[in-house]
């Protein structure tokens, strides 16, 4: 824990010394004062550095400094801007993702997200399962994501209880140690049994403002491994097991085989998704299934959230009509 403790001057009482723990290690101290200056606008935090209004042990450092273990952070008083009141997630939504819980230690939570449910705020969404977590928490000192899923997919979510879990999974999936295995329901047959794209994938935005993902000889470098596992009539099944992760990258990749995932709003057949509509299928068939991870006790763990009932419903209509051919 950070110990946190007023200076002895009587002028300077607003003035904060913060010690650096364990868990704060390693933190830039830009990003460290923004947990202790919440409302504070990022361009106050970075000119009361410039000014040298706060020292790390009695000295002036930069924005970028990394805090080590030990260190004596000194932080000015600053007026707190005024904070809206923080959104609360309906009985619902906390019952929901109490109930979506696949794992959890004292580092660590797992959650089978919810398709429809957003990851975070933002974009016209108040508040996501992180905001949603931390207001059912009020005593946890530390919850963030460790990674995200696109709001309409479901399935495999990383939450990190502590700093020190935080950097350990990045550097894990940095290193391509944490294995992503999704299943998705495609239009059309898929071409290869098994098959690896490798197609660059570019960000871009529309006239209208619409951010899409396309494949481009500019894009960053992106790997996808598919594999069959259930032909149907009109579609396939198919597992995706990801070796880089960019935006929407199944998705995009998916489309680039010719096969578009059932339900895809953004890049898929808008025909295609009307017919499986009936069906039931009624929304993105992207389902993170698996991930397997190495903890930092070398546990080797694999955690699987099983598929939702409305896409498993969905596969068993497509399933009897074609038993019915």
């Amino acid at each position: 824990m950070s110990h946190e403790y007023p200076v002895a001057s009587e002028a300077d009482v607003c003035v904060r010394f913060v010690e650096v723990d364990e868990e704060r290690a390693g933190q830039r101290l830009d990003n460290f004062l923004k947990l202790h200056l919440k409302g504070v606008p990022k361009t106050r935090i970075y000119r009361i550095i410039r000014k040298g209004e706060v020292r790390v042990n009695q000295g002036r450092v930069a924005h970028s400094y990394r805090l080590v273990t030990g260190d004596n952070v000194r932080i000015p008083p600053v007026r707190m801007a005024e904070r809206p009141p923080a959104h609360a997630p309906s009985i619902g939504m906390s019952r929901v993702i109490d109930q979506s819980i696949l794992y959890e230690d004292d580092a660590l939570l797992v959650i089978n997200k919810p398709s429809g449910m957003a990851v975070h705020g933002g974009s016209g969404v108040s508040l996501g399962v992180i905001e949603a977590l931390r207001a059912m928490r009020p005593d946890s000192r530390f919850l963030e994501l460790v990674h995200r899923l696109d709001r309409d997919t479901s399935g495999c979510l990383l939450v990190a209880k502590k700093r020190s879990m935080l950097r350990y999974l990045h550097s894990q999936m940095q290193s391509g140690n944490i294995e992503k295995i999704y299943q998705l329901l495609v239009s059309g047959r898929w071409p290869n049994q098994r098959q690896t794209i490798k197609a660059p994938l570019l960000k871009n935005t529309l006239r209208s403002g619409e951010r899409i993902v396309v494949v481009h000889p500019e894009g960053k470098p992106s790997v996808t491994h598919f594999q069959v596992l259930e032909r149907l009539n009109d579609c396939t099944l198919v597992e995706a097991r990801l070796e880089t992760g960019r935006t929407h990258q199944i998705r995009v990749h998916s489309k680039h085989a010719g096969c578009s995932i059932i339900g895809d709003e953004k890049y898929g057949n808008n025909d295609v998704n009307k017919t499986m509509r009936q069906f039931g299928l009624r929304r993105l068939f992207l389902h993170a299934a698996t991930l397997k991870v190495t903890l930092p006790d070398q546990r080797d763990m694999m955690f699987e959230a099983p598929l939702p009932d409305d896409l498993k419903r969905g596969l068993q209509v497509i399933r009897d009509q074609q038993c019915l051919r």
